[in-house]
């Protein structure tokens, strides 16, 4: 007896090329949308690296001497001039800061004023001038009051201009005393190196 071949082969056909049409990969006009939000975000990414990139590092520093932990750091730099800001924080509580104006050889020979100096490639625009008011105490040995800042952090802050483009040093003398504890050791002519240009200051590791 004579078979007839089945009819449905032909319409499986077209069901699996349908299939095909419907599962396959994005067509052109996806594939265009795609590249050009993955253009967009990467231009802003490295507009964002370019300007973090020319951005300079902030000027800060500091140091650990005799009691005394001292914070430089440097505002507003402009047209080769700035203010340097010194936060002088005494290890321990009860320790005050001698005033700027003690004179530079202490009270009966005890103490160290407060300084801040420029020397070299850069020079003071003005006078040093600190955040606290001036109080007097009486240190352990020494008959006078001496004139003090209160006990805590203090800044001071000195206006500098750059006289020339290059290396230049910062002058830092300090000493704190107690009225219970006595005084530490002083701090003279503590240098800082720095290194300016006509629209930056930077400090010298070291």
């Amino acid at each position: 007896m004579r078979r007839h071949a089945p009819e449905a082969q032909p319409h499986a056909s077209r069901a699996v090329r349908g299939t095909r049409r419907r599962t396959g990969g994005p067509g052109p006009v996806r594939v265009a949308v795609a590249a050009a939000v993955l253009l967009a975000a990467t231009a802003v990414t490295g507009c964002g690296q370019d300007e973090a990139a020319a951005k300079p590092p902030a000027a800060v520093t500091e140091f650990n001497e005799n009691g005394v932990t001292v914070r430089l750091s440097v505002a507003d730099w402009d047209a080769s001039a700035g203010t340097v800001e010194a936060t002088f924080t005494p290890d321990e509580p009860g320790f005050h800061l001698y005033s700027t104006s003690l004179p530079a050889e202490g009270v009966e020979g005890v103490g160290r004023p407060t300084e801040v100096r420029a020397s070299g490639g850069v020079a003071a625009a003005g006078k040093l001038t600190v955040d606290a008011p001036v109080k007097t105490i009486r240190v352990p040995g020494v008959e006078a009051a001496v004139p003090v800042y209160p006990d805590g952090p203090v800044t001071a802050r000195l206006p500098i201009r750059a006289t020339a483009s290059g290396e230049a040093r910062l002058l830092i003398g300090y000493a704190s005393c107690s009225s219970t504890e006595g005084c530490t050791i002083p701090v003279a002519d503590r240098a800082v190196t720095v290194h300016t240009t006509a629209d930056h200051l930077s400090f010298t590791a070291g």
